[in-house]
């Protein structure tokens, strides 16, 4: 049990005998210290939960702050909810690369949080301890990002680091709460683009404007359903003639300038349908443009080096970086086709979300195009494309008709 030691009085003893002197109440007559009116007066000693020796120190005329203290520490000592008063001074700079370490083993991934770390929530909080963060400095931080005119998405990507962050602060026992959960702070909510889905002639118009060598870009975007980094990788070997699918293996992503082969976005694989129309595609560009070996490290700089002959290759074998075909061969292809390139809405990502169009509107499955997209929640791809889904409110209609429907009441007589 731990108690309050008053620095500047103690008991006085009796020169001769060493007993405490009591007054004629029978409490002890106190004496000055020789630290008397130094520092702060009560200091507050306990055991943590292990048995290792803690204080904390009060000023003058704070004694019930001090007592008040003792019996929270004991009580939460009890209850399982100790935390150590020191834990509070370790800054957010370094929770937050502790906290990066336990992310997405994904070497890309990783590389785009510690970029937002640094450049947008370390000038921020990098500095502060923890005991300094108040649900009112992230009220103010929150305000701070409508001010300077971040988007809502991006303040809903920087609000849910920094959320990582305190979450990973509270597990590690550094503080008892997340002050992003406290009700008064409003939490920035990202708003969902609407999916511009696009004609087919604008398809046919962008795969002329391509150079030759890069317009099975099309296919395997509108035709598979493949990102950007799925199509860069993408390599006739994937193809299963017998079972006619084709299976998604890797992608291309460049970390710090390095390129490499990485799993699909999520880590996984997955098994597409191959039509016969697109393996014709395929084995029509590799009969004009052989795919090349190429080597690169697998999912990291200084990973296992794996050959992979890839069909996405320019002269002489070259590999394009996903922002540099995007800037010199994609929006290229827009000028030379005379379209205006309108940003988010003409990305390569605008493929899939044709691809999605084109089965959905075939009565294609939610659960199965999700399988397709490489999606690991239906949910996500039913919010993403809901407007396309073909209405069912006539099948519905036929489908209630078909067991209370009434005869046909062509003489002019209403039904009752």
């Amino acid at each position: 049990m731990g108690h309050v030691q008053d620095r500047w009085y103690r008991p006085a003893r009796d020169k001769e005998t060493g007993k405490v002197l009591l007054n004629s109440r029978g409490k002890p007559v106190m004496e000055k210290t020789e630290l008397y009116g130094i520092g702060l007066r009560y200091k507050v000693r306990y055991l943590n939960p292990d048995n290792e020796e803690r204080s904390k120190s009060f000023p003058d005329r704070q004694k019930k702050k001090a007592d008040d203290f003792l019996i929270e520490v004991e009580s939460d000592k009890r209850e399982g909810k100790y935390i150590d008063p020191r834990a509070s001074k370790v800054k957010f700079r370094k929770q937050g690369a502790s906290w990066l370490k336990s992310q997405s083993p994904d070497p890309a991934t990783r590389e785009i949080l510690r970029s937002r770390l640094e450049s947008q929530i370390y000038p921020v909080f990098g500095n502060m301890v923890f005991g300094q963060i108040k649900p009112s400095t992230i009220r103010d931080w929150v305000s701070d990002m409508d001010e300077r005119g971040l988007s809502s998405n991006y303040q809903a990507v920087l609000f849910t680091t920094v959320v990582g962050v305190m979450d990973s602060a509270v597990d590690d026992k550094l503080i008892r709460e997340n002050p992003c959960h406290a009700k008064t702070v409003r939490r920035p909510v990202g708003e969902s683009p609407d999916i511009v889905v696009w004609e087919e002639k604008r398809v046919e118009d962008v795969r002329k404007g391509l150079p030759e060598r890069f317009q099975i870009t099309v296919p395997l975007g509108g035709g598979l359903g493949l990102r950007q980094g799925e199509i860069l990788g993408f390599s006739p070997d994937d193809v299963d003639r017998e079972a006619m699918v084709v299976h998604i293996r890797r992608q291309i992503k460049t970390v710090k300038g390095v390129m490499m082969f990485a799993s699909p976005k999520g880590g996984r694989s997955r098994t597409i349908p191959l039509s016969p129309s697109m393996l014709a595609e395929i084995d029509d560009h590799e009969d004009r443009f052989p795919a090349v070996a190429i080597t690169l490290p697998w999912q990291k700089a200084d990973g296992e080096r794996v050959t992979v002959r890839l069909l996405m290759t320019g002269e002489n074998g070259r590999l394009y970086t996903g922002d540099l075909f995007t800037k010199v061969v994609w929006q290229g292809a827009f000028r030379k086709a005379g379209l205006i390139h309108r940003g988010r809405a003409d990305g390569m990502h605008a493929l899939r979300h044709f691809y999605a169009s084109v089965l959905l509107a075939r009565a294609v499955s939610i659960k199965e195009l999700a399988e397709y997209l490489g999606h690991r929640d239906a949910g996500f791809t039913l919010r993403t494309y809901t407007h396309l889904v073909t209405s069912s409110h006539e099948r519905a209609r036929k489908a209630i008709d078909a067991v209370f429907g009434r005869p046909d009441t062509d003489d002019g007589l209403e039904a009752a």
